[in-house]
Order: structure tokens, then sequence, then C-alpha cells
């Protein structure tokens, strides 16, 4: 494919705030005078990237994400040359971010494959604007020095990079105060110049505060949020809009569930509806159920039809823009299946379109009929450490 600078890559926009403990405080005030509404802040124009930041440290990203989780296997399987040539197609087309982890199957090693396609394929701007985002999942070990710094060389090795742009920590057990020193490290690595970004992923509220007020520059968290899942707006959202830590999203289009194939199907009769046949679909259908069932879902998806269907567009990319366009979120996620299928088309579609008064009307009209996830699952990332 002939190499070319595209549009997409140009009028980035900084979304940033100077994290303070004075910011932090006043978080904690504001949300013991209670939750505010959900509201939603339409952007107008193209802005397809966004810069999350945290002092002096900065990253420019897509604000559309490509997520690799499906290169882990349960999706079918991936042939590795089709999977860079999916990942340079997306790319050119302006879709230059990648998420990956460390336990992603190889997705980290597809991204060492892909960028030495680009360095050598691709003139140096483009190269520019191409970004990997992994993640670091460790096992509930002590976080020394030396095993966090070869965790994070081995996955600088498998994605052939001097510094990871971004590394997002997860980590499964609070009781355990080992994080703080592991990201007590993570930004010494920074600081050598191992790491650009520290982020975090599926991290709760109250440690996000706690990690921001120990000095640790977090630039994004990245959370479960979708059009059934609101819960980052509940306490989430007004830290991050206080501190200027971003939210990464994920499950934005719940595995797919999110779109025209589950439209109008009844999934309580065997063999009827299309087959949750994969870990994203099985794993979203119990926010689903958790949320208030197939039957509510219908009457969302339906919804979602009428409105893209006013717009020209799919219910992905409604799914999709609604997320982006709430308070705090820096980029979506959505899921690729690398040479098997693609969205770019839906994917660049989210950048043109704009949701009006009547279109958020009818969308949180059918929201507000769902349960509460807050009271039913917790803050978010509590859908991982609880029975």
């Amino acid at each position: 494919m002939a190499a070319t600078v595209h549009p997409a890559f140009s009028n980035p926009t900084t979304i940033s705030v100077g994290y303070t403990r004075h910011n932090a405080r006043k978080a904690a005030e504001s949300r013991r005078l209670g939750a505010r509404p959900v509201r939603c802040e339409v952007a107008v124009g193209e802005n397809r990237r966004v810069t999350v930041r945290n002092g002096n440290d900065s990253l420019d990203i897509c604000r559309v994400l490509n997520g690799m989780w499906q290169t882990s296997g349960g999706w079918g399987r991936i042939d590795r040359d089709d999977a860079v040539e999916a990942m340079l197609r997306y790319a050119d087309a302006g879709l230059s971010t990648f998420d990956m982890a460390d336990h992603y199957g190889p997705a980290e090693d597809l991204y060492g494959i892909f960028i030495n396609r680009v360095r050598r394929e691709r003139p140096p701007e483009f190269l520019e604007t191409v970004r990997g985002l992994t993640k670091w999942v460790p096992p509930p070990v002590k976080m020394t020095s030396s095993f966090v710094r070869e965790s994070i060389n081995v996955s600088r090795r498998r994605m052939d990079v001097a510094s990871l742009d971004m590394l997002q920590f997860h980590w499964w057990d609070y009781s355990n105060p080992g994080y703080l020193d592991a990201l007590k490290h993570l930004t010494d690595l920074k600081e050598e110049g191992k790491i650009k970004t520290v982020a975090l992923t599926n991290f709760d509220t109250e440690r996000l505060q706690k990690i921001l007020e120990n000095g640790i520059p977090v630039v994004s968290n990245q959370v479960q949020h979708s059009l059934v899942d609101m819960r980052p707006q509940q306490k989430m959202a007004e830290l991050c809009q206080l501190t200027g830590v971003k939210l990464i999203t994920y499950g934005t289009v719940m595995g797919g569930l999110l779109s025209e194939k589950f439209l109008d199907t009844n999934l309580s009769i065997p063999f009827a509806g299309p087959p949750l046949n994969t870990p994203s679909l099985q794993k979203y259908k119990r926010m689903v159920d958790a949320w208030g069932g197939w039957s509510l879902f219908q009457s969302l998806l339906q919804t979602l039809k009428t409105v893209a269907s006013k717009h020209g567009v799919s219910i992905p990319t409604v799914a999709v823009k609604y997320i982006l366009d709430q308070p705090a979120v820096g980029g979506s996620m959505v899921g690729v299946r690398l040479g098997l299928s693609e969205h770019i088309k839906d994917s660049n579609a989210v950048f043109s379109l704009v949701l009006d008064e009547e279109d958020l009307s009818s969308i949180q009209e059918v929201q507000k009929k769902g349960k509460d996830l807050m009271r039913v699952i917790g803050d978010c990332g509590d859908e991982y450490r609880r029975a």
C-alpha cells in the first residue's frame, strides 16, 4: 500500500489539567455532596487524536484505539502475516493506536513485526503517529525494582521498542499495598526513558486518588464503559476531570453485542440467534443480564438503530461516539480480529458523527430503565475483585 500522510493526523486535541493534591481533596469533597447527573459533551469536528498528560509526561493517541485482546485465542486462529497486514491497513486509515497486554498471546510480538514494517515501508512522519500501548498484569509477588525492570524489558523486547509509549498497570488485590511499590518503580523506569507514560487499568476511584496523592504521574485509567455500563461517570469521571487523568474505555461495543447482528434476536431459544462464541460476547452478555436482561437490551438496540439510520452509520459507531462524548473520556477501544474481519469504515465514521439532543434523549430514556451497576457490581474494576 502506498505510504501517505493522512489528514487524520492533524489537529490533535489536548485535554489535560495539571494534577494537584488540592484537586484530589476537591474531588473527595465533591463526592461527599453526591454524584452529578450524567451528561454528554457533544464534540464538533473531526478531532481524531487526543493528548493524555500529567505534568511533563504526555502522549497523543488516536481516540478510537485498536484493541488486541482478540489475538489471545478464542476468537479464531490468527495468521501472523495476515494480522500484520491488517494492522498496516488500520494505521493507513488513520487508526494508528494499538492496545495490547503482556498476556494477550502474541499481541506484543505482532506489534514488534508491525512497527518494523512501518519503519521500513512508511515515511518518518507516519511512524510518529503510531502508538503501541501495553499492559502489565503481574503476579502477587514482591514488587522489587529488579522484578519490575525485567518484566518491562520483556515487553520492550517483544514490541521491539526502546521506550514503551504507555505502560498500563493492573493489580488484583488492593489489600496488598505492593501496587504502590510497583508504580514507583515504573515511574523510575519512565525517568530512565524506558517508558514514556505510566497509566492504570481497572483501578477504582479510591485507589486512583491514593496513587495520585503518592505522586505517581498517571495519565490515564483504562476501564469498562459502555451504554450499558455507565459506572465510570458516577465517581471516576469527576476525579479525572479535577486531576486531568483521562479514561480509556473498553467493552464499548460489548464484544459486538451492540451491533445490528444481535438486533431482533431471542437468545432464550436455543440456536435461534447468533452464537455467543467468543470470550468477549460471553463476558458482556453477563453484563446485559446484570443491567436489565435481553428484552431491555433489545429496546436499546432498536433505539440505537433508529439513531444510526438517521445519521447513515452503524449501531457500533453510535455506541462508541456516545461514550467518547462522555466527561473525562480520552479514547475508546474497539477490538480488532486481525486478518479475520475489519471495521475500519465504522471506526472512522465515529469522528464525523455528531449526536444531537434528540438522539441523546432517546438513548438515555432506555438507559434509565436499567439497573445501577454501581450498586450491583461496585466501582470500576470491582468485577475483577469480587467473588
